[in-house]
This record gives structure tokens, sequence and C-alpha cells, in this order.
């Protein structure tokens, strides 16, 4: 027995050695990748910090057992140069490489080319050269190429691979006939502008025209074999010259109507941004963010700078941004915001601005102010921006958990609402952000927007606020159009005076009673019962139906009526109408955590509690 434990023993230590020396391999060949090619943005890749390589090196993704590196991600980071052999080539478990959008040159790397594990291969927007190999890996899903600078013949052994289900091989140099595709699993296709010819095959005719154009010798169809000719009679020709005219004309017509098109679009103020959008048999239909008029005006370089914020490692670009999937997450009086999908592993949220009244100097400041304030868990980051005359885009991390107002108000009977537990939770994490805001940007620095649908939802229902200081930079804000009832304090609405930290103070207690009520101030698709809440619940209450007040979600488990009516006490407070006699949200957030912890008097501020990333 004794013998069996030691031998047991002898194997655990020779398999943990085992997995600890294919780690760092791993490791040790990312280094040389590191040190061999050079890289504009700095990676914070480190060999004292080789056992955190799967945690904290930026771009790297493991195995689930954390033993090998699975994945590459290092888009837009300005690497130069070629690949070494012998560095990337090296993991032999790698699944995944992105190395997009950079200024990689020479070659396609052959030994990364020979690993089994890949399964996609990302390197679109490159200087690569050279051909294609005829071998590739038999596993590989998505070969993305496009944008670089290969040439040579596409290989026919691209038809071995039986799982490939993307092909982008736009937009390069190659030549020769298009070889014969017939993969059932490819379902998207792209060789436009390059230099083929030939007739496409049958197999690959399943494919729109766009995919094929760009190729000038490129044919949909056989030579037609030669047939004798007959000699045209008098009316013949007339009628040729009639339908000759006729399409000179409609053609001289679409001409002037794209030209008119093109003019109005200049001219407007929003850009027409192309997203998801339902089709007639409830399916729904993935665009881009990119439009045809996007950045007229916008002169060079400024086109395709993205400004990102001090200390977020980006990986990618506006272009980048603009080719994404994208779909339309909500729109409101800051603009439309959209969630865009950029490529294995990043999604993010972009917000269109409309009707912004400040300079551009004055924008990139304030933007620069924002980030800062954004570096805290209750705050939803800013992450990039763009700026230009005419265009206005903010880049945040995306929360797929939604918003509190769609976990109040959406279907109940799918998703039961949220419990007090969870609801308590997150309000106290969106008033801790809002205090931060308010103690770290100073007296003149306000939300101004603070509702149900701008409390975004972390993994573990932890609230954060979100549209940070976007108010006062729009044209329009004070205007009579946003001055409605709902969660706006009653001296922003009737004596018109600028929104203070009082007025938010104010506006966070409105969430509070809708969180308590499950009704909402302010009218929802589906959901058209409108509630001046202040209101309401004073009157029910003056009435003492206290009871009557709270959402029956929260009422029917029972044993939670004491922290709900100490929970409505502090709304009230909020909501006074007096703005000096509302508490500062620092009061606030003590006063929500001692309803959590009643046995605890001195609760710390939302400052002790913040930790800057």
């Amino acid at each position: 027995m004794k013998k069996l434990i030691t031998t047991t023993i002898i194997l655990l230590l020779s398999l943990a050695t085992h997995i600890n020396s294919d780690l760092s391999s791993d490791a040790a060949a990312l280094l040389d990748f590191a040190g061999s090619v050079p890289h504009v943005r700095e990676l914070n890749w480190n060999a004292s910090a080789a056992g955190t390589i799967c945690t904290t090196w930026t771009g790297i993704t493991c195995s689930n057992d954390k033993t090998r590196v699975t994945g590459v991600h290092l888009p837009a980071l300005g690497l130069f140069g070629r690949i070494p052999a012998s560095t990337i080539g090296k993991l032999d478990d790698l699944k995944v490489l992105s190395l997009r959008s950079n200024h990689l040159s020479g070659d396609l790397p052959s030994d990364i080319l020979s690993l089994p594990s890949l399964q996609a291969l990302y390197l679109q927007r490159n200087n690569f050269s050279g051909p294609i190999p005829a071998s590739l890996p038999p596993r590989l899903a998505l070969l993305d190429l496009s944008s670089n600078s290969l040439s040579g013949l596409i290989p026919p052994s691209l038809a071995n691979l039986t799982r490939l289900a993307v092909l982008n091989l736009q937009s390069n140099s190659f030549t020769g006939n298009l070889p014969d595709l017939d993969i059932p699993s490819l379902n998207l296709f792209n060789v436009s502008y390059n230099s083929l010819n030939g007739t496409i095959p049958q197999s690959l005719r399943r494919f729109p025209a766009s995919c094929f154009v760009g190729n000038a010798n490129l044919s949909t169809s056989s030579p037609s074999p030669p047939t004798k000719t007959r000699k045209l009679n008098v009316g013949a020709i007339v009628a040729i010259a009639i339908a000759c005219v006729a399409l000179f004309l409609l053609a001289m017509m679409y001409l002037l109507f794209c030209i008119k098109k093109r003019s109005d679009g200049e001219r407007a103020s929003t850009r027409v941004i192309k997203v998801k959008t339902s089709s007639s048999d409830g399916g729904v239909a993935t665009e881009n963010l990119k439009s045809d008029d996007f950045g007229s005006g916008v002169q060079g370089a400024e086109k395709v700078r993205l400004t990102v914020m001090e200390g977020i490692s980006f990986g990618f670009d506006l272009e980048d941004l603009l080719r994404a999937s994208a779909e339309v997450l909500g729109k409101g009086s800051h603009g439309t915001t959209y969630k865009a999908i950029l490529d294995e592993s990043t999604t993010v949220a972009v917000k269109r601005l409309k009707e912004v009244g400040v300079a551009k100097k004055e924008f990139d400041q304030y933007m620069e102010h924002v980030g800062r304030l954004g570096r805290h868990p209750n705050v939803v980051p800013l992450l990039a921006y763009y700026c230009s005359n005419d265009e206005k885009l903010l880049v945040y991390e995306y929360m797929p958990s939604g918003s509190l107002s769609a976990a109040l108000h959406g279907n109940r009977d799918v998703g039961g609402g949220l419990d007090w537990e969870s609801r308590l939770n997150v309000a106290i994490g969106a008033a801790r952000g809002v205090a931060h805001i308010h103690s770290e940007g100073g007296a003149k620095f306000i939300h101004g927007n603070i509702k149900s649908s701008n409390i975004l939802l972390r993994g573990g229902l932890d609230g954060c606020i979100s549209d940070l200081g976007l108010s006062p930079m729009l044209t329009g804000y004070s205007d009579v159009k946003y001055r409605v009832a709902g969660y706006r304090a009653p001296e922003v609405i009737e004596a018109k005076k600028a929104a203070t930290h009082k007025s938010d103070v104010y506006s966070f207690g409105v969430v509070l009673l809708e969180m308590l009520t499950g009704k909402s101030p302010v009218r929802y698709p589906g959901y058209e019962e409108v509630v001046d809440l202040p209101r309401w619940v004073r009157s029910v209450v003056r009435e003492e139906w206290t009871a009557e007040v709270f959402d029956v979600e929260l009422i029917k488990h029972g044993g939670v009526e004491e922290e709900l009516v100490q929970m409505l006490q502090i709304a009230f407070c909020c909501v006074t109408k007096v703005a000096e006699a509302r508490p500062s949200m620092d009061e606030v957030v003590g006063m929500m955590e001692r309803v959590r912890h009643p046995d605890v008097d001195n609760r710390p501020s939302s400052e002790d509690n913040a930790q800057t990333p």
C-alpha cells in the first residue's frame, strides 16, 4: 500500500511538472515573439510574471484547466515586420489567432499554418505577401486573409477543409481560376477585388455577386457557342435605338437621384446607421455601423482616429468599429446606443451622440475628465471616443445583463422580476456610482440623466451608472422637450433651473420608488401605465395604505416589509420638493447600507468603498 501511494505521488508530481512545463514553454514562445516583433502599444508580458499568463497577460486566453495557451488576440497593436519562426508557431494547442489590423509582412508563417489545433485565423488588414500554402490546419473553421498583398493561385486544397465556415480573401492579388470549393459548411465567402479569371464554379454561385466584384475576367457563365448571324430589318434597328435612348434617360435620372440623395445626406445632422433589423418572417438581419456618408467633410487620418482612454487596452480602430455587426440597444435624449460585435472576443456598446453643443477641443477635454471619473466599479467605463465636425461616437464596456428598467418592466412571466435582495444590491451599487461622480467630479459636475434605463447590471447584479456627464454637452438639453415629468426634479421642470447634485438626488429617489413599486414614471414600449411616482406614493401613504405601495413581487415572499418601509423613507427624503432639504448621495449610500446591515451604525462612505481599477 505504501508503495502504491508513493507511486501515485510520483505520477502526480510528474504530471504537474509536465503541465507547468507546457505553460512555461508557451510563455517563452510568446516572449520570443514580443521581443522579435516591434510593436507600438506596450504589452504587459513579463518573464517574471509568466505564472500569471492566463489571467493578466494582454490578449491571452488559456484552456479551462489553465495548462495551455489556446487563444492569442493582438489586433491593432502596431505590430511591424515578419513573424519569426518558432514563436507563435510553437503554441501547439492554439485554437484562435487574431493579428488583424497591424503592419505584419512577409510570407504567411508556415509553422502557424501547420498547427493542427488551429480553428480560427484572423490576419486581415496587414501586409502579408506570397501565396497561400497548400497545406492548412484540418480543423480550420475561419480564415480571414483579406486586405493584404497575397498573390498566386487560390489552392484547391481549401476544399479539403470540411469545417470551413468563413473564407475571406478579398482585396489581394490572387490570379488564375477559382477552385471548386464544394464545402457545405461554408456560409461566408468573398474573393472580391483580386485578379481572378475564368468561370465561377457552380458550388460558389450561391453567394451574392458582391463577393466576386473587382475581378474583371471572372464570369458567372461558360462562353456561349458561336451562332449564325442574322441581318436585322429596319423595324428591329428602330426598336433597338428607342430602347437605347430609354435606357440612357433612365440612367441619367438615376444618376441625378443619387447625387441629390448624397447631397441631402451631407446636409443631415444625424447620420444613417445600418443596424440589426427585423425581417418580415420574424428573423434578424445583421449589418454594420458604417453608413455611406459617414465622415463626409472629415479629411485624411482624422477619419480613423479613435481616442482611447488612459489605462485602457484597446484592440481595434475606428474602421473595425464601423465594420462591426450591430443592433440597436436603445434610443434616448442623448442619442442612439448600439451593441457592436467586433470579433470573436470583443463586444462593446457604441453611443452616437446628437446635438452636441460644444467645440471639438472642449469635447476632448470633457471626455478626458469623463474617462477619469469612469474608473469606479459602479460606473460604466468610457473606453474610447471619436470626434469630428459631424460625428461624435462614444465606446463603452458592453453590459450583457441589461438595465434595471428592463429587469423591472420586462416580461415577468419569463423572468419573474427581481427579488428584494437583488434590487437592494443594484440600488446600493448605483448609489455608490452617483456618489463617486459627485465627490470626484466637483460641485459643477452632474450626471443629469439618472433613470432606471441608465442603471446597468454587471454579473452578480451589481448596479452601474451609465451615460456619465453627457447632459451638459447636449444642445437643447434645457429645452422644453426634455422638461417632462418622470425622473426630473421640480426645480428643473418648473423653475427651469440648471441641474445640480440635488436634482440628481431627486432623480435617484424616483428610481428607488420605481424599484419599490414596480411602476414606471415614463412610458415604455408595451408598458402604457405612466405614474407621477412621488405624488402617487405620497397619496397612498397619506391614506395609510402603505402596504399597497409595494410591488407584489417583493411582498409575496414576506419577511422584508420593515426594510421596504425603511427604503421608502429614504426615497421620500430624496424626492422632497425643497432641493436644499435633500441628502447628499454619500448620505443616501450610508442610509441604504444601514438598511442592509441594521446592526452597524457607522458604515464606510462610497469613497471608502470605491476601488479604482
